[in-house]
Order: C-alpha cells, then structure tokens, then sequence
C-alpha cells in the first residue's frame, strides 16, 4: 500500500493542477448492502475488509477512484442502524458526517434481501442530508427478494460480476464538476499503515469467529518497524499487534485450544500484510481481554478517529 503524505503530493503537483471531473462521494446502506465490496472490485485492491459478518466495516474508509477523465473519492461508510449503545452511537456519527461532507450519495440497496427497520432508518437519514442521491441496487447476480424498478435513474450492480459498474461511473460523471485533482493520481486510498494492518487482521477475526463474538473484539497495533536483514539484506516489517475481547471466555473462543485458532488468524493475516506491502512480514500477535471496551468513550473514539 503506497501511504499518503506532504513529500507525495508536492512531488506530483502535475497531477494536482490538472482538471477532471472530481467529487467526493458516501455510499450508504445497510450492513452487507455490498458496499465494502464495490469499493474493492472497482479499485481491483483491498482497501475495506469484508466478511459475512454483518456491520464489518466500522470506521469511514477513504477510496480514491483515478480514470482518463475523473477522481472519484469515495467514502465507504460503517453500518447504520438505531441504537443508544455507545460504541453503535459513535458509529452511527461517523456514518452521518459522511454524508454532511460528501457532495453526491450513493444509496445502496441489497436486492438479495426484503427491505425492513434498517432500510427505513437509511432512507430518514438519506431525508436529512441535502445532497442528490443515485440509488443503486447491489448484488443482481443473486435472485431477488424485491422488486427492482424500472427506471433509468435507478442502477443495477454486482460486484461479482462487475457488470452496471460502467453504468454507475457514467452515471456519478454526469454530475461531477471539472476541478483540479484533489490526490495524486496513483493514491487510491488514505489509510496509514496502523489502520490497514489492524483491519487485515480484524477481517481474520470475523472469517473465523462466531457470528456475534466479532463485534465484542478490536485490534491494536502496538508497533511498526522497518527492518533490513543482516543475512540476506532483505527488507522485513516488524508488526506488534493485540486482539482484544471483552471476556476471558471470548479470548479462548479467539485463541482456542493449543492456540489452533490464532495461529490460523496470525498466518492469514501475516500472508496477505506480505502481500500488500511486498516483503516479509514479522508478526507478534496475542489476545488480550480489556472488560466492557465498547463502554470506553474515549478508546471508542481513538478506534473511529
């Protein structure tokens, strides 16, 4: 992953001064409307993790999408829905600022599902917020469960297959305006490295866990160091990383028996880190137990930030 920084921008001010259709843009909907996905299959890079896990993605994910004639910045944001839980509170702030700062909405609807609360409440929020709107429904390749109308302002996507996603960015083009690139065009994401290595490894956590411990776990990556080997002079990155859960009984679900399941989430997440960053990666993980974390206001904060 190329991170984002000053001496990259200053460097490519070409990039900066040259016109295109640039705008930024929130995708909403509910959890597994398929909104991660999209970002992933139209960026051809994993920049938000994914998994059958409802409301994976917690925190506003930044992607940058670079063409002939546009930037399109997306941001991919975490799931919404009415609670007065702390944690779920937070959320939902990030989720609905998002939408204040974008200049287009992009509502996602899962075909693959009957509508019901949550689809409701996005449509309240969608009322609230003064900005157009294309609505846009998802994953077509499966049988539908709704009725899909037909209109020329509605969109039909998979991400699977990848077909409407022309459609769509034609569609997002006809309302952007000409303005000087915002990001240097070979950025498609800004997310520093604790961030990107803490959702690799939370993407573990949720593949292999029961359905509602993901959520009572969070990731904190302790330290980052670059590292060159004496023996063969080859670069390796040193990662320090704790999963937390909230009981002890949830740290042995996470850990298993003999540490079967770690180690399962260590080696996965230690091969695609090798992947994204191109060389080997050194990765100390342990579980941790930090009681009633999601209650914690400020670590909330510091983990949606």
């Amino acid at each position: 992953m190329k991170e984002l920084n000053l001496q990259d921008i200053l460097s490519k001010t070409q990039d900066l001064s040259k016109e295109k259709k640039v705008w930024y843009i929130s995708i909403i909907g509910r959890p597994n409307a398929g909104k991660s996905t999209f970002i992933n299959a139209l960026l051809w890079e994993k920049v938000s993790i994914t998994s059958n896990v409802p409301q994976t993605t917690r925190k506003r994910v930044l992607a940058i999408h670079n063409d002939i004639d546009s930037q399109i910045i997306f941001f991919d944001t975490p799931w919404v829905h009415k609670s007065n839980k702390t944690f779920n509170e937070e959320i939902n702030k990030v989720a609905i600022e998002s939408l204040n700062e974008s200049d287009l909405i992009l509502y996602f609807i899962d075909s693959s599902r009957e509508g019901g609360e949550e689809e409701n409440y996005i449509k309240e929020l969608i009322s609230q917020v003064d900005r157009p709107v294309i609505k846009i429904y998802t994953k077509t390749d499966l049988t539908p469960k709704i009725n899909i109308p037909e209109n020329k302002e509605i969109i039909k996507i998979s991400s699977t297959t990848k077909v409407g996603f022309k459609d769509l960015l034609s569609a997002i083009k006809d309302k952007l305006p000409l303005w000087p690139c915002l990001f240097p065009t070979d950025i498609y994401t800004k997310q520093d490295m604790f961030f990107r290595i803490s959702e690799i490894i939370r993407e573990k956590v949720f593949l292999h866990t029961k359905e509602e411990l993901p959520h009572s776990t969070y990731v904190w990556v302790e330290e980052i160091e670059d590292l060159t080997l004496e023996k063969d002079g080859k670069d390796l990155l040193k990662i320090v990383a704790y999963v937390y859960t909230e009981t002890e009984s949830q740290k042995y679900i996470v850990v298993w028996k003999n540490g079967s399941l770690i180690t399962i989430i260590w080696k996965e997440a230690r091969v695609e880190l090798e992947h994204i960053f191109d060389k080997k990666v050194f990765l100390a993980l342990r579980v941790k137990v930090k009681k009633n974390w999601r209650k914690d206001e400020r670590l909330v904060k510091d983990l949606l930030k």
